[in-house]
């Protein structure tokens, strides 16, 4: 029991020097939630933001390691990536649109096609 006390307050330490280092802070994220995330990327010695928006459908672990999965269709074809929140390579999230879902996971997403995959906007948190 002591040793994840330890953990948890290295942990807590970690997390507090990632955001003194960020410039802005990082909204509350939920589940069903719209975002567009600016991801960096090095393309031969230039940087550069890529944005990528899609509909939160998972979020991961707690403390440093917590991760989002964001799942967009694009040409037809789902695409899911998997966001480290306390990453470097993310330069901003910003929360488009709030979603009102009932599961903690929305895997159930992958098998609709179309407009039955859209989710129901949620209007009782700010953005």
């Amino acid at each position: 029991m002591k040793a994840q006390e330890i953990i948890r307050s290295i942990e807590t330490e970690e997390i507090e020097k990632v955001k003194k280092d960020l410039k802005q802070q990082r909204p509350q994220i939920y589940v069903g939630d719209t975002v567009k995330v600016g991801v960096r990327i090095i393309e031969g010695g230039k940087e550069r933001v890529q944005p990528y928006e899609g509909t939160v459908i998972s979020i991961q672990n707690g403390g440093i390691n917590k991760t989002i999965t964001v799942r967009r269709v694009f040409q037809g074809v789902g695409v899911e990536r998997v966001f480290l929140l306390y990453s470097p390579r993310i330069a901003s999230i910003k929360v488009i649109r709030r979603g009102k879902v009932r599961r903690a996971k929305l895997y159930y997403l992958r098998n609709r096609v179309g407009k039955a995959t859209r989710v129901r906007q949620r209007f009782d948190r700010s953005l």
